[in-house]
């Protein structure tokens, strides 16, 4: 039987051009974390299958991987990183100074249909603010996953950030005089909104037990434009503007996410075009902890998936922008040069340069073609009559320019 040479459905391989666009986003999502101040941490990537039916419930099986071990413990591959550092926290809720700003990438699994943007396994940057009840906690998520686009490599205007407010919305509900048991129907249908026909969306209200009244009554907030008479979402957007991203917020009542999981501010990362799914999302999340026996804390969180935004970025700047030119080539003609090249390679790698140093004897144009495609900034060939005079050329690839260098 032939042996497929294609990873398991949904899963990906990172070949050198990919590890290329990988590292920069990793690279962007690393340094915006560490410039505002977060500190990083991570945990195994199996974790205990109870703990996740706690925060999605048990039809979190149909959508994640999960098995028993050999000595019958029920574990999962994680699909996602909150529940873990929801156990994390709870494990030294005593010990630990409040409020934390912690961060991580991590790699994730779900089971789940696939479509663009979603894989079976992605890597996902965590940001979360535990134990602060001020909308700061959300101002400096938020503006870390601005700075990490900007790093990246995208403009202002390449996207929106879509806020909403859980709380806000219930309140509205309420005095809309819709029941509370069927707020869920509402935040399914505000989710829906824009996906499928209004007619359609009113049935489904209809078959979830809401009257006509109180259908119109949802329509009517569906269309909610102003968020003003919210005051986590007016002092959201004032310290946005202090921190210099309100232009990129905007008020979205359709923004829900998950029906039990956030409390207060959501939020969801969109590109301005509407070509790609979300880029990046979360909210508060303030009674996570006290569902797995921890005690009541405040909280922010932020996940950040790799798949969305290495697409955009693909297609805002071109397919080969993450492959920048740097370091430099060496190479040698004949045998006779291979110790002079390595002495030089030594030497400029100690002088703190990448050099991608030739393993065996090349022509000259074969070592120059494969400098030039391999993206090296600068390229050096060694022939004998460089290693007699002690010196050789080092050829700037872009400018073309020449200088010369000691052996």
């Amino acid at each position: 039987m032939n042996v497929s040479f294609e990873p398991p459905r949904g899963m990906r391989d990172f070949y050198p051009e990919d590890m290329v666009w990988r590292n920069r986003v990793f690279d962007a999502f690393r340094a915006a974390g560490e410039a505002a101040g977060f500190e990083q941490y991570d945990s195994c990537v199996v974790e205990s299958y109870d703990l996740l039916a706690r925060k999605a419930g048990e039809e979190v099986g149909e959508q994640i991987y999960h098995f028993e071990d050999k000595s019958g413990r029920h574990i999962a591959l994680r699909p996602e990183m909150t529940p873990t550092l929801a156990r994390m926290v709870a494990q030294r809720q005593k010990e630990l100074v409040f409020p934390l700003k912690w961060t991580t990438i991590a790699q994730c699994f779900r089971y789940e249909r696939m479509t663009k943007g979603r894989k079976r396994e992605h890597y996902q940057w965590n940001l979360d603010i535990i134990g602060e009840e001020s909308a700061m906690a959300e101002v400096e998520v938020i503006g870390a996953a601005c700075d990490a686009l900007r790093r990246m490599g995208l403009a202002d205007g390449d996207y929106k950030v879509h806020v909403s407010s859980r709380r806000f919305l219930g309140e509205l509900l309420e005095k809309s005089g819709i029941a509370k048991e069927r707020h869920a129907q509402v935040f399914l249908a505000l989710d829906k909104r824009g996906k499928m026909p209004d007619a359609e969306i009113a049935a489904m209200l209809k078959d979830g037990g809401l009257g006509e009244a109180e259908i119109e009554a949802a329509f009517g907030i569906m269309d909610t434009s102003d968020c003003s008479a919210c005051p986590e979402l007016a002092e959201l957007f004032r310290l946005a503007g202090i921190a210099g991203f309100a232009d990129r917020l905007v008020f979205d009542i359709s923004v829900v996410r998950g029906l039990s999981y956030y409390t207060g501010t959501v939020f969801e990362c969109f590109d301005t075009a509407g070509e790609f799914r979300a880029i990046f999302g979360g909210g508060r999340y303030d009674s996570l902890l006290t569902t797995i026996g921890g005690e009541p804390t405040g909280a922010v969180g932020l996940g950040f998936g790799d798949v969305v935004v290495t697409e955009l970025l693909k297609a805002r700047l071109g397919e080969n922008a993450a492959k920048g030119r740097k370091g430099v080539a060496v190479g040698f003609m004949f045998a006779g040069q291979a110790d002079a090249a390595l002495k030089l390679a030594t030497r400029l790698r100690k002088e703190g340069k990448p050099v991608d140093l030739a393993l065996r004897a090349q022509k000259p144009k074969k070592f120059f073609s494969r400098a030039d495609s391999s993206g090296a900034l600068e390229a050096v060939f060694v022939g004998p009559d460089d290693v007699e005079k002690g010196v050789a050329r080092i050829k700037n690839l872009e400018t073309r320019e020449e200088r010369e260098t000691c052996l």
